[in-house]
């Protein structure tokens, strides 16, 4: 039993031996990291912030304020109030179909998921316009019902909604191929029926994949800007989102007030980051007090 733990220790180092790079390979990798991060990520951030205030905090908070400011902030969170929910109702269904069940068409529903990833923003905005436009297959139906979808609310949400949906169903999918189905089957065996399965074991077992896939989404969703750009119509104090609304600042040359409306945006970013660092913190806490309780079980 010795000889073999002692075989088996000299292996481990082998391993360790052949995997481990240089200290001049680590350290050169992890420079280039850094360098690159500090490029394209905190320069472009701390600029933001610091254009932002460049003429002070009263400019700043003035240009957040301003009606067409204010207007464009709300519009960005109705979109995303309603676009995210909804994606996670999809997200959340269209995972469970995929890794749950076997039916024709898995393949093309994975495909079709996957259609934001691969079609231009704005490809997709021109979509929405060739439907529901006035010029559109279904324009004259709309404009005899006086109903508006495209230059109106309708149109910025169903674009945002395509442009997201694929978020939270991208995280959903590989963590539930990888659980299986025995936890619910052992549900159902003991009784319990399809909703208490859902909501009992399910859903605490994807929990942390659904919120890593809400963050996402929810950020997406705030800074889009190539579809709600064509389907908008750019009204301004209307149809503006926070994105569309900083490029008409800039253009025109209120660049003080264009740097503040983004840093709202950058901040939106930051949070993410720190949310979903804080959540995988916590994701792995849990794996390893569970892998410590089974392994005191054994």
């Amino acid at each position: 039993m010795a000889g073999n733990v002692s075989t088996l220790g000299r292996r481990t180092t082998r391993i360790n031996h052949a995997v481990t790079e240089p200290l001049w390979v680590q350290l050169s990798l992890i420079t280039v990291a850094l360098v690159f991060l500090a490029l394209f990520l905190v320069v472009p951030l701390v600029a933001v912030f610091k254009e932002a205030f460049s003429k002070g905090a009263e400019v700043y908070f003035a240009s957040l304020v301003e009606p067409d400011a204010w207007h464009a902030i709300k519009l960005t969170l109705l979109a995303a109030a309603i676009s995210v929910p909804l994606n996670v109702i999809f997200g959340v269904s269209a995972a469970w179909a995929i890794t749950k069940f076997r039916f024709r068409g898995k393949q093309a529903l994975i495909t079709l998921i996957d259609l934001p990833f691969a079609v231009s923003p704005v490809v997709a905005g021109l979509i929405y316009v060739l439907l529901f436009g006035a010029q559109g297959w279904l324009g004259p139906w709309l404009a005899d019902n006086d109903l508006k979808i495209i230059f109106a609310v309708p149109g910025i949400v169903l674009a945002t909604i395509f442009v997201t949906f694929p978020f939270v169903a991208r995280e959903l999918i590989p963590l539930m191929e990888e659980q299986g189905t025995s936890y619910e089957e052992a549900s159902l065996t003991l009784g319990a029926s399809g909703w208490q399965t859902f909501w009992r074991v399910t859903i605490p077992s994807i929990k942390w994949g659904l919120l890593y896939g809400i963050i996402l989404c929810n950020a997406r969703a705030m800074g889009e800007f190539g579809a709600v750009s064509v389907v908008s119509g750019h009204i301004r104090g209307q149809t503006n989102t926070l994105p569309l609304h900083i490029e008409i600042l800039y253009n025109e040359y209120q660049f003080a007030a264009s740097f503040a409306a983004a840093s709202i945006l950058a901040g939106l970013a930051l949070v993410t980051l720190v949310v979903k660092s804080l959540l995988e913190w916590q994701h792995t806490r849990d794996r390893e007090k569970a892998a410590r309780a089974a392994a005191q079980q054994s």
